[in-house]
């Protein structure tokens, strides 16, 4: 074996610190990132969430403060999710309540950080009493239809409150139809679409319900008649391109890292914009970890990041979005 041997060495262009910089083919930064934050009523509060380390419930004077700095630090948007703590009744009414907790916080942001992309979840479950993301029969069965027109009233309340996409993650059929024809007929026609197309029933969602307070009312149930088994990959794929044909702007894929194939073909398949949602269970096994010494936060979330943006993500849902703007901002 000669000294020279091989002629070609890969390893080259890796030594130094600028070829590797030069040669990286995925970057990420933080207009690529949306911040989901959940918000309760009241004024100078903050509620801490357990089983979500370093995130925290906030009531909307403060979540405003925090909109303003994520605008500063060119985050994409902020994605809004409810714990609604008293209103809770079966047929979910304070869902589409036009001066609810949602349609303020959406005002208010608008308000005070307009060249912030506000997405509003368009689904029943932090306002149903039985914790499901829509209405249910005796059986206790999701009622498809029926729920669709709850939907619609929510989708409309959020877009007269200036929203500038409402994202429907409960998966019913049929309602990124039924939404859309509703917009336009209401003369929303900018308002868009984030469709949770491809929302798989995944087991990784447990700290997002009780940061929304549906975990105690969901019980045992399971959410399996409605979003997607996650052995299926083919099925996600048709309720992506229905999504499509009936009028979805951007589509979302959830969870993340365990669906980076999931992701790639939807981005592959359809060459539309594709958000990921790296979820509550996700983000809780990395501070989780980095707590315990067995992983470093910051590496590890920045590397999960770049994961979802060679796969295909335009956009990342992420609880770590503000720690990450923050670190590319060099803060």
């Amino acid at each position: 074996m000669s000294a020279t041997y091989p002629t070609l060495r890969m390893r080259r262009m890796r030594r130094d610190s600028f070829t590797r910089a030069m040669m990286r083919e995925t970057s990420i930064s933080p207009a690529n990132l949306i911040w989901p934050v959940f918000v309760i009523e009241g004024e100078n509060r903050t509620q801490a969430i357990d089983s979500m380390p370093g995130v925290e419930r906030m009531s909307i004077d403060l979540l405003v403060e925090q909109a303003r700095e994520a605008a500063s630090l060119g985050v994409f948007g902020i994605a809004l999710f409810p714990m609604v703590e008293s209103e809770k009744t079966p047929y979910a009414e304070e869902a589409y309540n036009a001066n609810g907790l949602i349609p303020r916080a959406v005002k208010a942001i608008k308000a005070n950080a307009p060249e912030l992309m506000v997405i509003t979840d368009v689904a029943l479950d932090p306002y149903t009493s039985h914790g499901q993301d829509g209405l249910i029969d005796d059986s206790g069965y999701i009622l498809n239809d029926e729920t669709v027109a709850v939907l619609i009233q929510q989708a409309l309340a959020h877009a007269a409150s200036g929203v500038d996409f409402v994202a429907p993650s409960d998966m019913m059929d049929g309602r990124i139809g039924a939404i859309r024809e509703a917009l336009d007929e209401a003369g929303f026609f900018q308002t868009k679409i984030l469709a949770y197309s491809a929302k798989f029933a995944s087991h990784f969602y447990g700290p997002f319900r009780d940061a929304v307070g549906s975990a105690t009312f969901l019980g045992k149930s399971s959410k399996d008649t409605y979003q997607i088994d996650f052995g299926n990959s083919d099925e996600a794929m048709r309720e992506c391109a229905l999504d499509i044909e009936e009028g979805a702007d951007m589509l979302m894929v959830k969870p993340g890292l365990p669906y980076l194939d999931i992701l790639a073909r939807v981005k592959n398949e359809f060459k539309m914009p594709v958000a990921v949602y790296q979820v509550s269970g996700e983000f809780a096994m990395l501070k989780a970890a980095s707590a315990n010494g067995w992983l470093d936060y910051k590496k590890c979330l920045m590397e999960t990041l770049i994961a979802f943006r060679r796969a295909g993500a335009s956009a990342i849902l992420t609880y770590g979005a503000m720690d990450a703007a923050r670190w590319m901002n060099g803060k």
